[in-house]
């Protein structure tokens, strides 16, 4: 009898508070906000914030228990053996950069007749195929030409072609450092469990606001995908110059359309069947990035959008510790960071309309001049002391230590850039729609192809 009290009590208790909140409802907006979702809000928001740090303080950690583990290659590297290396390089409209892509493979330092290059034009409408074939000289480099089918087509063209021990792709607007090919085989030679290696890639000769800030992610991704490496939880190998023992292709078949993603699906199909991926941070490839903001929009969508239905198509991997770290940290962080984003964001707008809101009020009671007149004097009494101010600095202060990290291992330049203001300031306003466009596209299944953006990327 007691415990029915107990319950009856209980739900009285949820009727009540349903009712409460059916009263909050109907009163002001503003109050109803103040009372319930402001909480509700700073709730989520303090979870977001302590995962952000928390992710960058495993990454520090990772990165001062294992720097002593960080390869330097001399300049003039020498490996035990050369195997043989077949690198494709797809093409689609490339005339304005195929040549200077093609002229930096011929310079690699590397036995000329122990590498193969095979320049694949998939249906360009430009003078692509004029200028590839010029390089075909029938023994190292060769020249194909086939309709237009995306970019996973002619890696699978190269890769049935191929008969070397080791595969790669090289984008076509994409340069290599003359030592990068040797860097990245020595993993292979050290380690034969090492199935394949993604190189550090660094913005080429930016210009721009917009492509230095470029340049602040690339080299903070080099740090993150170092520390990603040491723990087993790379899930892009990405299309410039990452290198593959041929043995992945054959074992788990050739490269997948993947949304117009196939670098991100590799790596996933590598990481399901427990085949080793590593990172070599000082193999350098220097590719040219969007220089305007629509342009970089466009990619990111692309990017996002694959990232997120790759991640549908390998769901059974999410949270699964025999599939490891990136299973159970890489996956998960970038759910986090996806629908952290879109809160951010819609925090930020609910902020704004409020601030609105209330001086749209001021207005109202006090008058336009009482509002435009300026007479502010600083008083450290109304500085915030909340501790989501604490985090955000602290989180800020650990990406630009990761920046810092990454340019070192990237570029060998230590110490602060003013760049860093540039790549929080424009990727705070910019990432938000992308993210959410992207999104979007995932839900309507609405992707961007390979040939499009290579146009809009001129």
């Amino acid at each position: 009898m007691a415990k029915n009290r107990g319950y009856v009590r209980l739900l009285y208790h949820i009727l009540f508070f349903l009712k409460l909140l059916i009263v909050l409802k109907n009163m002001d907006n503003m109050l109803y906000y103040m009372l319930v979702m402001e909480p509700v809000y700073t709730a989520i928001f303090y979870v977001f914030s302590f995962i952000s740090v928390y992710v960058q303080i495993f990454f520090l950690m990772t990165y001062l228990e294992k720097k002593r583990h960080i390869v330097h290659h001399p300049e003039n590297l020498e490996l035990l053996n050369y195997p043989t290396v077949t690198v494709a390089v797809p093409c689609y409209n490339e005339e304005a950069t195929i040549d200077k892509t093609v002229k930096s493979l011929l310079a690699l330092d590397y036995p000329k007749d122990k590498i193969k290059i095979f320049l694949i034009d998939d249906g360009s409408r430009d003078n692509t195929w004029n200028i590839i074939s010029g390089f075909d000289n029938g023994e190292n480099i060769l020249a194909f030409k086939k309709e237009n089918g995306g970019k996973h087509t002619a890696l699978n063209l190269a890769l049935e072609k191929s008969t070397a021990e080791f595969f790669g792709c090289l984008d076509s607007d994409s340069l290599v450092h003359p030592q990068a090919l040797k860097r990245i085989l020595s993993y292979f030679q050290n380690d034969p469990k090492t199935m394949a290696v993604a190189p550090s890639i660094i913005v080429y000769n930016p210009k721009n606001i917009l492509q230095y800030a470029q340049n602040v992610e690339y080299d903070m991704s080099v740090y993150t995908k170092k520390m990603l490496g040491f723990m087993g939880g790379i899930h892009v190998t990405p299309g410039p110059f990452s290198i593959f023992r041929k043995k992945v292709f054959d074992d788990l078949g050739p490269y997948h359309k993947a949304h117009n993603t196939e670098d991100q699906e590799i790596a996933l199909r590598m990481q399901e069947n427990g085949y080793k991926i590593d990172h070599c941070p000082d193999a350098y490839v220097y590719t040219n990035t969007p220089d305007s903001v629509m342009k970089l929009y466009r990619q990111r969508i692309r990017w996002i959008y694959g990232f997120i239905k790759n991640l549908v198509d390998y769901r059974r991997l999410l949270f699964k510790k025999e599939y490891g770290t990136v299973a159970l940290f890489t996956l998960p962080s970038g759910i986090v960071s996806i629908i952290g984003v879109i809160f951010l964001s819609v925090n930020i707008v609910a902020n704004i309309v409020r601030f609105l809101y209330h001086k749209i009020i001021q207005i109202q009671t006090v008058g336009l001049d009482s509002v435009l007149s300026f007479n502010y004097k600083f008083d450290w009494f109304f500085v915030s002391t909340k501790a989501v101010l604490f985090l955000a600095i602290i989180l800020y202060i650990l990406v630009i230590i990761s920046v810092m990290i990454g340019r070192k291992m990237a570029e060998g330049k230590s110490g602060f850039t003013f760049s860093i203001f540039y790549f929080i300031i424009i990727y705070s306003v910019v990432a938000p729609f992308w993210m959410m466009r992207a999104i979007y596209n995932a839900i309507i299944s609405k992707e961007s192809s390979w040939t499009f953006e290579r146009r809009i990327t001129k």
